[in-house]
């Protein structure tokens, strides 16, 4: 495993970590503040938003994992493919939101060392 291989892992263990720990403030400090996210069914949207969106589930607690499938560096250029399963569970709610599935990531060489 090549040490920017481990920087990816590691990062994206750092993530769910953070997002499990409901951390926010850690979450947002791992991107990048031009990272863009693609969504089906929503127009893709940025960091601002997805802050907004973390403030407003903070007291909610994440449960899940990111296994990664597939991990290629290129360049300075990277890409993963991660199977992810997550339940979100509200206060008070008896049932949590589940998503699973695979996500697709692409890396710029500065995301690598986590730059925010």
């Amino acid at each position: 495993m090549t040490d920017d291989e481990r920087a990816i892992r590691e990062l994206v263990q750092t993530w769910m970590d953070a997002s499990r720990a409901g951390d926010t403030a850690k979450v947002l400090s791992l991107m990048t503040d031009d990272v863009v996210f693609t969504v089906p069914g929503q127009e893709p949207f940025g960091k601002a938003a997805f802050a907004a969106a973390s403030q407003a589930q903070q007291v909610m607690h994440v449960e899940g994992s990111a296994e990664i499938v597939e991990l290629q560096v290129l360049g300075d250029w990277d890409f993963l493919r991660n199977r992810i399963d997550i339940s979100v569970t509200p206060p008070g709610a008896t049932q949590p939101m589940h998503r699973a599935g695979y996500t697709l990531t692409l890396l710029c060489a500065k995301t690598r060392a986590g730059a925010g």
